[in-house]
């Protein structure tokens, strides 16, 4: 009864938080003179008031629950009432969206505040259910820009991904990815924003995950294309992205970011990653009358080092937006998943992941909140001058983990953790 009470306080603090913010000009967002098409709004409001309303502690399911009910009653009003049309300008053919077709984005924001304030007004006399969940996850996550000019990468830890959606079937979800953006960073930004969506609003997420996770990507990227026309936009981003739903994990991806499961303390390949020189993907690439080059490494028609991704118009349909999909059943013995762009594996190689995990445990006494801390810089160490991206997700108690090692032990002057440096490949439950 005394964690209800705690937890009720906290989450009328986030309520009251919210509302005085709102209550001031320097609470609201600044206009941004934007544009979304029909398809982009539930994306794009959905990042914009999950930055308005993350990081003001309190609880993060109603954080998440707040966000999904302000944008699923904002798109229930009639839509039409914030086209945009300007007379003063022309669609070409090259762009296949009309002008009139195009949403006020600042209106539409506007209108999912209101719904914000009245919401948090409501909630604050009758907090919703609290959801209850069997899975507790621990996630790590550490970026840096490196010696690269810019930060390109962008990442998604979504725990909450049924309170943010709405969905209430007992199922538990949780959504993470690691987009790297190359050419700038429209893409990755857009893969980061909208991806999720598309897989909560695919036709077939209950029915077949793996389908919606992989037919997000090519969804995302047909949409992301479509802006790169109206604004002249040539950037792309590879990007992994990973779903748990119940004991299934699955895993889809674009490019050379990739996952990683360590089972029982062994690296296990989870995917293969889209290069041109992967003998399938040159003669895909061939077929469409590309070419595969090699000008310090092997590229796709002389520029770009990856065989998939979202964006790149240039490169299209050379440069695929189809996502490859794997699924696996969570047998309770997985220990963690590492989500990382190319700047991690180029530097660190699968092998050493859980030497490198395990010795941070061992010496924060089990601690993993800081784990990514070290993979970063493990990578940095091992001569990544990339932007570098990790996202950890440890699928057990690190604590519980580090005592389940412990426990084996080893032999005398032997090291704890020596994996000899070998791995397993295992066959999915389903991959396309």
């Amino acid at each position: 009864m005394a964690a209800e009470t705690v937890d009720g306080e906290s989450s009328r603090k986030l309520l009251s938080a919210v509302l005085h913010d709102l209550s001031g000009p320097e609470g609201q967002p600044r206009p941004q003179n934007r544009r979304v098409s029909r398809d982009e709004a539930e994306g794009e409001l959905s990042e914009a008031v999950l930055r308005l309303v993350g990081g003001r502690g309190g609880q993060s399911w109603l954080a998440a629950c707040l966000v999904g009910s302000a944008v699923h009653q904002t798109l229930l009003t009639d839509l039409d009432s914030f086209v945009e049309k300007k007379q003063d300008e022309v669609e070409g053919p090259e762009n296949d969206v009309q002008t009139g077709s195009l949403l006020d984005f600042d209106a539409l924001l506007q209108r999912c505040l209101t719904c914000l304030q009245e919401i948090s007004s409501q909630w604050q006399i009758q907090l919703p259910s609290a959801p209850t969940t069997k899975r507790s996850l621990l996630v790590s996550i550490h970026s840096i820009r490196n010696t690269r000019r810019k930060m390109e990468d962008r990442h998604v830890s979504l725990l909450e991904f049924n309170q943010l959606f709405g969905f209430k079937d007992g199922v538990e979800r949780s959504y993470f990815a690691v987009f790297d953006g190359h050419g700038g960073i429209d893409a990755a930004n857009y893969a980061a924003t909208h991806v999720h969506v598309m897989v909560a609003r695919h036709e077939t997420l209950m029915s077949d995950p793996a389908r919606a996770l992989k037919e997000a990507f090519q969804r995302t990227d047909a949409m992301f294309l479509k802006r790169a026309r109206r604004e002249r936009l040539r950037s792309g981003t590879t990007g992994v992205c990973a779903l748990l739903e119940g004991d299934q994990l699955h895993v889809a991806w674009l490019g050379d970011s990739q996952a990683l499961l360590v089972r029982q303390g062994i690296p296990v390949t989870l995917m293969e990653p889209h290069k041109p020189e992967r003998e399938d993907e040159r003669e895909r690439i061939e077929s469409l009358g590309g070419c595969v080059t090699f000008m310090g490494c092997w590229r796709v028609n002389g520029t770009l080092a990856v065989s998939r991704a979202i964006g790149d118009i240039d490169q299209k349909p050379y440069v695929s937006g189809e996502a490859d999909v794997s699924s696996h059943t969570q047998c309770g013995s997985d220990d963690f998943l590492v989500l990382a762009c190319d700047g991690f594996y180029d530097a660190v190689s699968s092998s050493e992941v859980p030497s490198l995990v395990l010795g941070h445990l061992q010496e924060n006494g089990g601690d993993g909140q800081h784990v990514a801390v070290r993979l970063v810089a493990a990578a940095k160490e091992g001569g990544s001058s990339d932007n570098i991206t990790v996202l950890v997700v440890f699928l057990r108690d690190p604590a519980k983990i580090l005592e389940d090692y412990l426990a084996h032990g080893s032999g005398e002057d032997e090291p704890l953790f020596d994996f000899g440096g070998g791995g397993v490949e295992v066959a999915s439950d389903h991959a396309g």
